[in-house]
């Protein structure tokens, strides 16, 4: 467990913190996207668990008991990053990146919206490149791809 300025700390999830990570995820992506989610809560319930737990790791940041932020990510790539919107900008995110570069295989990948500039600035500051365009069906959204390298990363305080 490591904290960010004291009152932060990175834990491995714990189903009893499902219910209030969906609520603090849904908020962050609709904050971030500028729309409103059409899907249940139950469907995004279910998808956690049976897409993100089978498949990535996933580690929690708690401020006191209070989830506030998520990442699941495998050795080759990080499927979702969150972070509450009360708690961006204070090094949360980074410290979670930070984590699934420490254990990847020396590169990830991942995706993130067009539109979500916020999220493009936060991933190119912290060296991933732009490797390809395109389209998201679900959201009906571009996305864009993007790629880091252990061995091409020129940032610093990076894993």
């Amino acid at each position: 467990m490591r904290t960010v300025n004291g009152s932060v700390r990175f834990v491995e999830f714990q189903r009893d913190q499902l219910d209030e990570l969906i609520v603090m995820w849904r908020r962050s992506f609709e904050t971030a996207l500028d729309i409103v989610d059409p899907h249940p809560i139950a469907d995004q319930k279910e998808y956690f668990e049976e897409r993100l737990l089978g498949a990535y790791d996933v580690r929690v940041a708690l401020s006191g008991e209070q989830v506030v932020g998520f990442i699941a990510a495998s050795a080759a790539a990080v499927a979702q990053l969150y972070i509450h919107v009360d708690y961006q900008g204070q090094g949360i995110g980074s410290q979670l990146l930070d984590w699934a570069k420490a254990r990847s295989d020396g590169s990830l990948w991942l995706y993130t919206f067009e539109r979500n500039r916020r999220a493009q600035r936060f991933y190119e500051q912290r060296g991933f490149r732009v490797t390809a365009r395109g389209f998201e069906e679900d959201w009906q959204l571009e996305d864009i791809r993007y790629e880091w390298s252990r061995s091409n990363d020129d940032t610093t305080g990076t894993a």
